[in-house]
């Protein structure tokens, strides 16, 4: 893959800025390589770590979805069994974490946390100038009530972009990345609101922030966003060696 990974591109002050409209294009490229591997083929496979660094760009730019060392794949009309939390922190779905229970839905969530990412340009979680933890989800959720949903695209580029694009890929990322799993779109609803055949519906006025969700947690996913490393480091991953699986406890 000449170009390398996508997130050199929204990281790395040495590579050029990729204009809105590449980035919506490389989106679609993951979508639909998603819905192929959800809905399409002979098995279901879960890729279980969609994430920009796990993007990868040919000589065109055309994205690549890589890195299936943590997917796991099971036949259509079953359930998946496997109880293991893997993934990187800040894409995981707050179901995985509670259950370890991995789903085509997991997935969906990990993609919405990786379309906010790209539209953005900011990791899930990160740190503001003061240092305080900032959920990038909850950021964008919060400009979009306030109705300066565009103010969250990514500053690199200028307020040079197409508003609708940008619309969608905000929009859609928020419904993605749904609290409930329930209420995430299916990958090919994502593709028909990416083709623009169906218009990106406003994520539900009950769409509760997660840090509400901390809040009225005393364990679980408040730790989970307190205590969680950088969100480029995968977990049950250890560098130059192979993925390991982590039991949940009890399980």
């Amino acid at each position: 893959m000449e170009n390398g990974s996508l997130d050199k591109y929204l990281y790395n002050e040495n590579k050029p800025t990729l204009h809105l409209s590449e980035r919506y294009r490389i989106i679609k490229d993951v979508a639909s390589s998603l819905l192929y591997l959800h809905e399409e083929w002979e098995q279901i496979v879960i890729h279980r770590d969609i994430k920009a660094s796990n993007v990868l760009l040919d000589s065109q730019m055309i994205g690549r979805l890589g890195d299936f060392g943590l997917a796991r794949l099971y036949n259509h009309g079953t359930v998946a069994t496997t109880t293991h939390v893997v993934g990187t922190m800040g894409y995981l779905a707050p179901e995985l974490i509670r259950t370890g229970k991995a789903t085509p839905l997991t997935d969906v969530f990990a993609f919405g946390m990786f379309l906010l990412e790209v539209a953005c340009g900011r990791r899930p979680i990160g740190s503001n100038k003061d240092i305080t933890q900032v959920v990038l989800v909850d950021w964008v959720l919060e400009h979009h009530r306030s109705g300066s949903i565009l103010d969250a695209v990514d500053p690199r580029l200028m307020g040079n972009f197409n508003t609708e694009e940008a619309t969608i890929l905000l929009k859609l990322g928020l419904l993605c990345a749904y609290p409930s799993p329930n209420e995430r779109p299916s990958m090919r609803k994502v593709m028909q609101y990416l083709d623009r055949d169906q218009t990106t519906p406003d994520p539900p006025p009950t769409y509760m922030s997660y840090s509400m969700i901390a809040m009225m947690q005393n364990e679980g996913f408040d730790s989970y966003i307190m205590s969680c490393p950088p969100s480029n480091t995968s977990m049950g991953t250890v560098p130059g060696e192979s993925s390991v699986e982590i039991p949940q406890e009890g399980r």
